[in-house]
This record gives structure tokens, C-alpha cells and sequence, in this order.
């Protein structure tokens, strides 16, 4: 089960505040105005980028340097940052069944914990067979008519398990879910881009995606192996270590030096336009971004100024090279 709070204190996630985007944006336009979509079919206005904390926060980087990225990432007009239990070597309660009372005790937990009285999502981390799914239902349903959440979501649910919720509630008058947290960058596409759409027009599921440069990968700091501070190099992310230098692995390095060759030509970085390339969706509500230093935040909220550059002849030479679009019933039938 995970935590995401779209706001620094309570109630600011409704008021559209007059904070302008702070990398060399040329047009006066608020960032919160411009750069803000709904969380799905919900009435939630979230940044359509937000800060992660998964790995770095409490493991890889110091208080100092977190408040600095926080302090950063909301002056830059960021609204959405996502924190769980399990970050900073926590409890992480996914472990234990999502059962009424294990969700609400960790719902309290976290609320005093972050000294807030209330979130505006709160996501059910995977899902649990052994629980019944109408008994998660009605939790997050009591969750949030006890007012400590406005909504509720899932993180890496299927489509079935999704539209299981969302019949649950609709059967017994309760409150469904409103995205799903998925992971989704270049070379990880499927779900996102056939399986959510679906999804999003039935029942208004939106999507908050994660890991836009694939743990790093992305960013192609691994091209000529594994540095020592790297994510990679610790012992618990051996996984992807072993990705990294596999036959796969060396195939997309290959295709991230041709993927350069557009960034140079758009004025950008590799990162910059793997962010934008995830942004460009339009079914996508939020890209959450995950960072070790205030350069590399700043840098990745730059993809801002990538987006509008993002046209289809673009995204069309990126495909070309990735080779890997899925293709969704529509276009079958095309």
C-alpha cells in the first residue's frame, strides 16, 4: 500500500496559485495552469510531472539534499509527490494482506508520520488474492469517507483486477479507483499504451506512470558499464545489473546512442526527451520523476520545454528506431 500526497500541506492542491515554471520558460504562463492535468476522469488536478521518492529518499541521498529536491520540485510548480512506507527501508505493508484493518492502521500511520490530515490519493500497492476484493473496496471506501484521503488508486494492478474494483464499486455503492500506477518508459510500453486507454474511456481510470528512464538506464550512464555510485552497483539491485549487461541490455544501449542523435537535434538531453516522449501521451496524467541531486531534478523537469517539440514525425523516427509499438485492438481493425 502507497502514499501519494499531492501537496505540501493540506488543501493546496485545488488552488490554482500563481507560480511560474522556473527553467528559462519564455511564455509568462503559470506552470500549475499550463502543465496540470486531471487525474484521469477524477476532478484532481495534478502536475503532469511529479517527484518520486522510491529508492533515493532515506536510502541514497541525505535529508539535506531531499529537502532541497522537495523545495525545488514545489517552487518549480510541482504539485504531486508520491511516498510509501517501504521507502527509507520502512514497513512495507504489501507484505501483509490489504485486509480493512492492516489499511487503515497504515493509513493512520503514514497521515501522523507526514503530520498531515489527509492525502489526496492513496494507492493499494499490488494486489492481494487473499483478500476479497469488495473488502478492499469498502476499505478505501471507508478511507475516504473518514476523510483521510479525497480518492483512492491501484499501483500495478492488471486491467481484470481494475475492472473487478470498479465493478465491486458500482455494485455495492461504493468508490472506485481513479488511476492506476504503472511503470512505463521506452521500453516498457504495453500497459500503457493499450491496456489503460481502454480503461480511462469505460470507467475513467487515468494513469500516473513511474521509471521513465527505466531505473537509469535511460539516462546512459550505463553505456560503458556499471559505475560504482550507481543504482546498479548496490547489492539490492543486482536485478539490474544483470539486465544491464545482457543481450537485451546492449541492444538498448545500441538504441540509446541513435535516440541521442534526435535529443541533439531538439536542443536536449536523453533524459530530457525520454520524459517528453512519456509526457506526449495524452492518457497519461502524471510522470513521476525519481532523483539523487538538485542537476539531475532540474534537468529532468527541462522535458517541459521538450513536449511542445514532440511532434509526430518525431515520435514516429523514435519508433523507428525502439521497433517496439504495441498495437492495440484499433489498429487491427484499421
Amino acid at each position: 500500500m502507497c502514499l501519494s500526497e499531492s501537496k505540501p500541506h493540506p488543501g493546496s492542491c485545488k488552488t490554482e496559485r500563481p507560480a511560474c515554471y522556473s527553467l528559462d520558460c519564455q511564455d509568462v504562463i503559470p506552470f500549475f495552469l499550463r502543465y496540470c492535468r486531471n487525474l484521469g476522469k477524477s476532478g484532481l488536478r495534478v502536475s503532469c510531472l511529479g517527484l518520486g521518492t522510491w529508492v533515493t529518499f532515506g536510502g541514497q541521498i541525505t535529508d539535506e539534499i531531499a529537502e532541497q529536491l522537495m523545495t525545488i520540485a514545489y517552487e518549480s510548480g510541482v504539485n504531486l509527490f508520491d511516498t510509501a512506507e517501504v521507502y527509507a527501508g520502512g514497513r512495507w505493508v504489501s507484505h501483509k494482506p490489504l485486509c480493512s484493518a492492516e489499511l487503515i492502521t497504515a493509513i493512520h500511520g503514514s497521515l501522523q508520520r507526514m503530520q498531515l490530515e489527509y492525502v489526496d490519493v492513496v494507492f493499494a500497492n499490488r494486489p492481494d488474492s487473499n483478500t476479497p476484493m469488495e473488502e478492499i473496496v469498502r476499505a478505501m471506501t471507508y478511507v475516504i469517507n473518514q476523510g483521510m484521503a479525497m480518492y483512492w488508486g491501484t499501483s500495478r494492478w492488471t486491467a481484470m483486477e481494475i475492472m473487478e474494483a470498479y465493478s465491486v464499486a458500482r455494485q455495492f455503492n461504493l468508490i472506485p479507483p481513479v488511476c492506476e500506477q504503472a511503470e512505463y518508459h521506452l521500453f516498457q510500453r504495453e500497459k500503457v499504451e493499450v491496456q489503460l486507454p481502454e480503461l480511462y474511456h469505460k470507467i475513467g481510470v487515468g494513469a500516473m506512470t513511474w521509471s521513465p528512464l527505466a531505473c537509469g538506464i535511460i539516462t546512459g550512464k550505463y553505456e560503458n558499464g556499471i559505475p560504482e555510485s550507481s543504482r546498479a552497483s548496490m547489492k539490492s539491485y543486482q536485478w539490474l545489473k544483470e539486465k544491464i549487461v545482457s543481450e537485451d541490455g546492449r541492444k538498448q544501449q545500441a538504441k540509446l546512442k541513435e535516440l541521442n542523435h534526435i535529443a541533439e537535434k531538439l536542443g536536449c538531453t536523453l533524459p530530457q526527451l525520454a520524459v517528453a516522449w512519456c509526457l506526449r501521451n495524452e492518457g497519461v496524467s502524471s510522470v513521476l520523476l525519481g532523483t539523487s541531486n538538485p542537476e539531475q531534478l532540474t534537468e529532468n523537469l527541462g522535458a517541459i520545454q521538450v513536449l511542445p517539440k514532440m511532434t509526430s514525425h518525431i515520435v514516429s523516427d523514435i519508433d523507428h528506431i525502439l521497433g517496439n509499438r504495441p498495437y492495440s485492438k484499433k489498429d487491427y481493425r484499421s
